[in-house]
């Protein structure tokens, strides 16, 4: 399904369901977030997380002309997965303002070492910033939107239950994780 201006809620509308239905985005999110590690968050995309988004910037800023709605549609709809990948916004955590800059520094590139291993495929690594670059000499920046493709082998063992890695391999950033099986569901979701 993709975003129209149509398939949105009103101003009005929204205002009356944001409270009511936010635990409801929350669980929806948090299910399809995955840790790396300590400070590596990747929350995966779709349609219901990126029309909320859209909801919410639409809410804030209160936009209601056309020009504005079809602009933050513009914005966010690149990042709805469209059936032969997942698409994710990654975040680079460090609470200590100064353990963020030392870090952010260590991890120039970290975009790039981004990776899923489907069992029995081959690596596949994401492709990073394709809006634009997010880093330069001095460091990286802490979100950066990845996009892994799948060759259909991988997206029908995806679909067939098989196991899922989501790592990193950057020299300053070595960790894995099996991606949970109720996460793993509703990612295979986005697949077709």
């Amino acid at each position: 399904m993709t975003i129209t201006r149509d398939s949105l809620l009103t101003l009005e509308a929204y205002a009356r369901i944001r409270q009511s239905s936010k635990p409801e985005a929350i669980a929806h999110r948090r299910l399809r977030t995955v840790a790396i590690g300590e400070h590596i968050t990747v929350q995966f995309e779709d349609e219901r997380t990126m029309r909320r988004q859209i909801q919410e910037m639409l809410h804030i800023e209160k936009i209601f002309d056309e020009a504005g709605i079809q602009g933050e549609i513009d914005a966010y709809a690149p990042l709805v997965p469209d059936g032969s990948n997942w698409k994710a916004t990654m975040l680079l955590e460090y609470p200590d303002v100064h353990e963020r800059r030392r870090e952010l520094a260590r991890l120039i590139g970290v975009e790039d070492r981004m990776f899923v291993e489907v069992e029995g495929q081959a690596r596949l690594y994401a492709i990073a910033d394709e809006d634009l670059d997010r880093e330069n000499a001095e460091k990286t920046s802490s979100v950066h939107f990845l996009r892994f493709e799948f060759p259909p082998a991988a997206r029908e063992a995806i679909r067939a239950g098989a196991a899922v890695k989501l790592g990193c391999d950057h020299t300053n950033y070595p960790a894995h994780v099996t991606i949970a099986a109720e996460t793993l569901a509703s990612l295979a979701g986005d697949l077709r």
